[in-house]
């Protein structure tokens, strides 16, 4: 069943948004999460590997990560991240900390210290999934002995006086992590690294006519119908397949568009991507003063009642994202309104491959039940299927 086409109205500064979830019906929705990292350390460096956690049903296509099919050794080959692969790869997060010896381009010291090809770590730059701090984070709880020492090491006072880097600037403020945009780029002994070596991927991107969601295109404003199974600005570690890129390359434009706003990987719907910085103050002082209104369609297994829904999610910014019906203190507060709820026939085999509705033992499939949400309080992460599970 598909929803209505989507429709976007501007009057008197109101901007109506109308998106659509298609993952599995939010009834009955399992909790997705991933499984506690575990750490691998030489010196600093460390891999990090988590079982696959997957945030919507395109997730088997989307975390194709990049390296080739090949293996020696039982050892990955990597050669470029283009064209996406199709296949899955554990998540690899390598951090590093360079040594004196290892001053220079960041691209050659990558490249001697995970012994990556050139091409590949410049694609990985190109991405945007190389990251860097002058001075070395704090280790996270789950870091080794020998990880936790080295931290020690290289952020002594002593040591932090002599590097004029970092001078005029607090610790905190050196220890902030920013993107790598140039393989040239120098890097100094005590430098931080984190590599994102398997970049999430979103193969969509590849399949989609971007050219026919364009639904609009002003002086200062595009508005895309974004596909499901796609990123509207991109992740931590891929800045490159998300829908402003490959917007922006389908119109031409010379000037890349600009993300305003965020709607789950795994929703589709429109979204407002700005052509200049100056609407992009524009279209989030719409949003500060309540002039954007975003409504969704949602699948439901069950009838849901209407009016104002509330839930509590632990401040906790990482997954599993948890909820709960009952109040606790410190926690955010998610409330959204069920505006309308009515009987609609069950997803035919069709519609349920292409959305991936997975079959969750219901006993009867005769009829579904299509929501329209309004998000009221929009917090991060905010999602449909954990917000309306258990109804």
């Amino acid at each position: 069943m598909r929803s209505p086409t989507l429709a976007s109205k501007f009057s008197n500064g109101l901007f109506l948004v109308s998106c659509r979830s298609y993952g599995r019906p939010v009834a009955l929705l399992p909790n997705l999460a991933s499984s506690p990292a575990r750490l691998v350390s030489t010196s600093f460096r460390s891999r990090t590997v988590k079982a696959a956690a997957f945030e919507c049903d395109f997730s088997k296509s989307d975390v194709a990560h990049a390296s080739s099919p090949n293996s020696v050794n039982g050892l990955q080959e990597y050669d470029r991240l283009l064209p996406c692969p199709s296949h899955s790869s554990p998540p690899r997060i390598e951090h590093l900390v360079v040594p004196e010896e290892g001053e220079g381009p960041v691209l050659d010291y990558i490249r001697r210290a995970l012994d990556l090809p050139p091409l590949f770590i410049a694609d990985l730059i190109h991405f945007g999934a190389v990251h860097y701090a002058i001075v070395c984070p704090q280790p996270p709880p789950t870091a080794t002995p020998e990880q936790v020492r080295v931290f020690k090491e290289v952020t002594k006072p002593s040591v932090l006086r002599k590097r004029a880097s970092i001078k005029g600037k607090t610790v905190r403020e050196a220890q902030k992590t920013f993107r790598i945009s140039d393989p040239g780029q120098f890097v100094e002994a005590g430098t931080y690294l984190r590599i994102h070596v398997h970049p999430k991927r979103f193969p969509r991107c590849y399949e989609i006519d971007w050219k026919s969601r364009i639904i609009a295109v002003a002086e200062s404003y595009v508005v895309l119908d974004k596909p499901a199974g796609t990123s509207v600005g991109g992740t931590t570690d891929n800045i490159e397949e998300t829908c402003a890129t490959f917007a922006t390359r389908a119109l031409g434009l010379v000037e890349p568009l600009k993300t305003t706003h965020q709607i789950d990987n795994c929703s589709e719907g429109c979204v407002v991507l700005a052509r200049t910085k100056e609407y992009c103050s524009v279209f989030h002082g719409k949003i500060r003063d309540k002039k954007v209104k975003k409504l969704y369609l949602a699948l439901a297994a069950a009838p849901t009642p209407l009016g104002i829904i509330t839930h509590y999610m632990r401040p906790v910014n990482m997954a599993p994202r948890l909820v709960s019906e009952e109040f606790t203190k410190g926690w955010y507060l998610c409330q959204l309104e069920v505006m309308e709820c009515k009987e609609v026939a069950w997803p035919d085999s069709i519609v349920e491959a292409e959305y991936c509705v997975e079959d969750c033992g219901w006993t009867k499939k005769n009829v579904a039940y299509e929501c329209k949400i309004n998000l009221l309080t929009g917090r991060t992460h905010q999602n449909l299927n954990l917000t309306l599970e258990g109804l």
